[in-house]
């Protein structure tokens, strides 16, 4: 339908208001509401928590509580009429506080009544839209380890200098990482050690796991799983690369000694919604029990960093205009003291490919995919962002992400490539990186910085992008250049003992200073 006619229902309902009405209204709501359609779309509030001053707080304590305190009073304090209007109405919606927004089902008529509101911002595309998946997997293997064997692990683990991390001692220890998938096989032998919700006997899953998919999709899993299950996949494949091991011969993950959590995202065809990304995201920043309410979520059980290896991509529904949710989504949990980690997407090799939020957004931390010799994948996406008009420099930096043995749903382990499998390398790195200096968590910029100064160069003579030049460090093909976790933990108090010693004065001040700006 032509937008002409789109606007002219709008003026039968709205009246004189219909230009503002208008303007409220993303395109996909109109062409799914109109002729007597109903979608589900998102209802953003125009009073938004402003959370500056979490920037000066100094602990991730102290900054979780304090974000989600900010964010839920906002909601609190403006979702009121509306929620009781779409009672009325018996219009289906779910509320969210981490944006402050609400998730509605209905037609135009209901589409109107809201946009023509003065507390309302806008309507936004709530769409099913598909991830971009590994470009390539091999069939799942069964390995049956001898246990008490201490081999070597994993040769993408080796490039990115884990091991050595590990030999000093720090392996993610008192961390906690976060996936954002497919959801994870939490009893697979290399997860369900380092699964925190397996400390005791049975398995205690509230806190420690969520699920979105609220809708039957035909999987094993169902609607509203009560336990962590992964019919896809990828979930099980990123959460390995992050702290799998099996105690024997499958050391297949970055931070081992950390524990993980997961909120499923997306179903048993990779699919989900921004609805479904908020609502994870909402979780991690105050995890709830299984079927609790996000009015008990409790930030002290918050991750410490979130892998997100999927995007949603405009060109299917998902918004990029500024502002838009899965932004606000993104700063607003990094304003929580929480890394968020995006793969940058497998579309290069061609420039200006990093297109798809999360990954497009300043807030994320995006990673790009190298292969065994540190050369850039022809798969992965190349900067700058040009679909938000910022042209920000993209990805942040890249990490091994060329035929990754890793976990999957089962005792097996397959390889995959694509960005899905660099990205978990980086979450993994910053479990370890905090670990080995716990003045850093919940610091992410100063995280991203060390990051960034200690990646290994890598540069291109026959790519320039976006005015870049590839031989320059940063560029847009590689970002700051290939991970080293290893060069990262030297760059503080704890990887420098004869420089600096760890102690009562260990600050992250003092780390700012150790890094040659």
């Amino acid at each position: 339908m032509q937008l002409a006619v789109y606007l002219g229902l709008a003026g039968m309902f709205a009246g004189a208001a219909a230009p503002a009405v208008n303007e409220k209204i993303a395109p996909w709501v109109w062409e799914k509401t109109a002729y007597g359609g109903r979608a589900s779309f998102l209802v953003v509030l125009t009073d938004q928590a402003d959370l500056t001053l979490a920037r000066g707080l100094h602990t991730k304590a102290e900054k979780g509580a304090y974000v989600v305190a900010e964010l839920r009073a906002a909601a609190q304090a403006t979702q009121g009429p509306i929620l009781e209007r779409l009672r009325q109405l018996g219009a289906p919606h779910r509320p969210f506080y981490i944006v402050n927004m609400i998730e509605v089902e209905g037609g135009l008529d209901l589409v109107l009544q809201l946009a023509a509101r003065g507390d309302v911002a806008r309507i936004d595309a709530n769409p099913w839209v598909r991830f971009d998946g590994p470009v390539e997997r091999s069939p799942a293997s069964t390995f049956e380890p001898a246990r008490g064997v201490d081999p070597n692990p994993e040769p993408n683990l080796l490039q990115v200098n884990a091991d050595d991390v590990w030999g000093l001692g720090f392996t993610g220890q008192g961390m906690v990482l976060a996936g954002a998938d497919t959801g994870v096989d939490w009893d697979h032998p290399a997860l369900i050690n380092q699964y925190r919700g397996s400390n005791g006997s049975p398995a205690d899953h509230n806190f420690n796991w969520h699920d979105s998919i609220h809708v039957n999709d035909g999987s094993s899993c169902g609607p509203n799983a009560t336990a962590p299950c992964d019919p896809f996949s990828h979930g099980t494949h990123t959460v390995g690369t992050m702290v799998g091991d099996d105690g024997g011969t499958n050391r297949i993950g970055m931070a081992p000694g950390a524990e993980w959590i997961a909120c499923r995202n997306m179903n048993q065809f990779g699919a989900g919604t921004p609805a479904t990304y908020t609502e994870c995201f909402e979780w991690f920043i105050a995890p709830y029990a299984i079927g609790g309410s996000p009015a008990g979520g409790d930030p002290t059980k918050a991750p410490h960093a979130i892998n997100n290896s999927w995007g949603c991509p405009p060109s299917e529904g998902c918004p990029v205009e500024n502002p838009n949710i899965l932004k606000m989504v993104v700063e607003n949990t990094r304003a929580a003291g929480i890394m968020v980690v995006v793969s940058a997407g497998n579309a290069g090799s061609a420039c200006e490919t990093v297109e798809d939020p999360a990954a497009i957004y300043d807030a994320s931390y995006s990673v790009g995919a190298v292969g065994p010799t540190d050369v850039i994948a022809t798969f992965s996406s190349r900067g700058p962002v040009v679909v938000d008009g910022s042209n920000r420099l993209k990805p942040d930096i890249s990490a091994p992400g060329v035929s990754i043995l890793s976990s999957v749903p089962g005792t097996g382990y397959s390889f995959s490539s694509g960005t899905s499998m660099a990205g978990p390398h980086v979450a993994g790195a910053v479990g370890l990186l905090w670990s080995a200096e716990p003045d850093l968590i919940g610091d992410t910029d100063l995280t991203e910085l060390i990051l960034n100064q200690s990646a290994l160069d890598r540069t291109t003579l026959t790519q320039t992008c976006g005015g870049v030049p590839g031989t320059s460090v940063p560029n847009n093909t590689y970002g700051w250049g290939r991970l080293d976790i290893l060069a990262a933990v030297q760059q503080t108090p704890a990887g420098r003992p004869l420089a600096v010693g760890k102690g009562p004065g260990g600050s992250a001040d003092k780390v700012r200073r150790l890094i040659d700006f």
